[in-house]
């Protein structure tokens, strides 16, 4: 461990690594650029000469099978120097992980967890005001109980229950997302935008009630294909976004506020969409004044299936052409009080952030503010120069 970051490909890489097909993202000092590599074992292969970008590896059909002898591709580096240099503070000009996606859009799914969809009700009713969350919670439960878990979006009982909740004054935009027809679908943050595992994840400064929220990210293609999946911190400013819906852009989208990683898993024999709805994962925030907490998210108990997520996105209303990356939600809405008796969860600066599933590998980040860690400066157009650059276009 350096600083609380694994260097070692164990810690990070899934437990059946030795049969997962992971692709992912380097800054390559090389080329002074991005270039998209394959694990196999201590070596990372440089995969570029199969496609440029992320984006468009993940539109072959043939990609699974092109990856099955990772020794044909050359060596780009070794995954232990890259995880040593992989970290908050180490220098930014040599070899480290990205995130795994490039082009993508980054989109994300809102309220499908029954578990969180109280404490959205509640972030709305205390308008942003940390000290006010204890008793509104009481209120609201006492209205409409705390296991929504048997309604099916979108049904009658579902549309029934609305009717009885407006009338008792207890209806929220969160529970129309939550248990209504439509589920919430937003842009997370612009493509190039997302962080990789190691790197600092931002917090607007105006913030002093936020949370990390730990989700599997499905890999979409442009066609709406799921074809692999990785771990995501869809970082989260509780009161900013509890003053007013509309400002789920300043909640959502800021500097260092969207991590991926550690990489992609494509699907495969092994691994499959069945293996993402019942994965478990594990979450710990460790402060630097000994402040421990650990949660788990269980995608078992997600409120709509992810192909319906997916198709919620995508489809003749909605094109990618460049694919899309689609956080599912998080059930973790953390309730323990830190700094105060009644103020709730909140994040302080320094806090190490795991996120961790046996099938997908671990995503760690250190919390920082967003106009304190690195500014965001690669994006498309400096992709596209490099690219052209090196005669890859």
């Amino acid at each position: 461990m350096t600083n609380g970051f694994p260097v070692n490909q164990t810690d990070i890489l899934p437990d059946d690594a030795n049969r997962a097909i992971l692709i992912g993202r380097i800054w390559d000092p090389r080329v002074s650029g991005p270039t998209p590599v394959l694990v196999d074992g201590e070596n990372l292969r440089d995969i570029s000469s199969l496609a440029p970008t992320v984006s468009q590896l993940l539109e072959r059909d043939d990609l699974v099978a092109r990856l099955s002898n990772p020794s044909s591709f050359p060596t780009a580096a070794l995954l232990g120097d890259i995880l040593e240099q992989s970290r908050p503070g180490a220098d930014g000009n040599v070899t480290h992980l990205l995130s795994p996606n490039d082009l993508q859009a980054i989109k994300a799914s809102g309220v499908t967890f029954v578990a969180s969809l109280l404490e959205r009700v509640i972030e709305e009713q205390a308008r942003g005001d940390a000290s006010k969350a204890d008793q509104i919670r009481t209120e609201i439960i006492g209205i409409i109980g705390d296991d929504l878990s048997q309604i099916e979006p979108g049904s009658a009982k579902a549309a029934e229950i609305k009717q009885v909740l407006i009338e008792k004054g207890a209806w929220s935009q969160y529970l129309e997302v939550g248990i209504g027809p439509d589920a919430e679908i937003f842009t997370k943050s612009p493509a190039m935008s997302a962080v990789g595992h190691g790197a600092h994840v931002g917090l607007h400064p105006i913030s002093n009630w936020n949370n990390p929220e730990p989700e599997v990210v499905l890999t979409v293609t442009s066609k709406g294909k799921i074809v692999g999946a990785t771990l995501g911190n869809d970082v989260n400013l509780r009161d900013v976004e509890g003053r007013s819906a509309l400002l789920l852009g300043k909640a959502k989208d800021n500097n260092g506020s969207c991590a991926i990683g550690p990489f992609i898993r494509l699907f495969d024999d092994h691994f499959t969409l069945e293996t993402v709805k019942g994965a478990d994962l594990a979450m710990a925030v460790d402060g630097k004044d000994g402040y421990h907490l650990d949660a788990v998210s269980s995608m078992s108990q997600i409120s709509r299936t992810p192909e319906s997520l997916v198709g919620q996105a995508i489809g003749k209303h909605h094109q990618y052409p460049d694919g899309f990356m689609l956080f599912l939600g998080t059930m973790f809405a953390p309730t323990d009080d830190r700094g105060g008796a009644g103020k709730g969860f909140t994040h302080e600066m320094g806090d190490l952030v795991t996120i961790s599933t046996p099938s997908l590998g671990k995503l760690i980040n250190q919390v920082d503010r967003s106009d304190v860690i690195n500014p965001w400066e690669f994006g498309i157009t400096a992709l596209m120069t490099n690219l052209a650059a090196r005669g890859l276009l």
